[in-house]
């Protein structure tokens, strides 16, 4: 019976426990902030990459989603059409685009920085961290794109 009494307890601290770390994790973030926004699944809408002359590229879009959980994880996985599946650089191979890892976020500069721990491409990206700058628009859309000014695409992300 004192067993099942201490397993009981057990049980009860371990949540309660559990409970305040959330809940600590929210209040750091604060309501509304752009972390509690960036958290959960987003599908890709849009991937605007314009050619070397400045305008834009007839790329296929591809189809994609994008994941920040709220204990600072990322992953993002981009799959493009069988017309661009030799399509290959530093974030694609053949075709496909996934990476992990971790992120941070600094609202105050509007940078998110993916610390990639693992890539479709390998040693391209492990390793590395990746500052973005995001935007939120006015209708809860993500709009992401490279702090590398030698970047020029910009990816437009919907929550699911």
């Amino acid at each position: 019976m004192k067993i099942l009494r201490y397993s009981a307890w057990a049980a009860v601290v371990a949540i309660a426990g559990l409970v305040s770390v959330r809940s600590a994790m929210s209040q750091a973030a604060g309501p509304g902030s752009d972390r509690e926004r960036l958290i959960g699944a987003w599908h890709l809408e849009h991937i605007d990459s314009p050619n070397t002359d400045g305008k834009p590229s007839n790329t296929t879009q591809p189809k994609g989603m994008l994941i920040y959980t709220q204990d600072g994880h990322m992953s993002v996985q981009l799959m493009y059409p069988r017309s661009a599946g030799s399509l290959s650089n530093e974030y694609v191979r053949s075709g496909y685009e996934a990476s992990f890892g971790s992120y941070s976020i600094d609202e105050r500069t509007h940078t998110l920085t993916h610390h990639v721990q693992g890539s479709v491409t390998g040693n391209a990206l492990v390793g590395k961290d990746l500052p973005r700058i995001y935007t939120f628009t006015g209708d809860g859309r993500l709009v992401i794109r490279s702090a590398d000014p030698e970047e020029h695409w910009s990816v437009t992300w919907e929550h699911y």
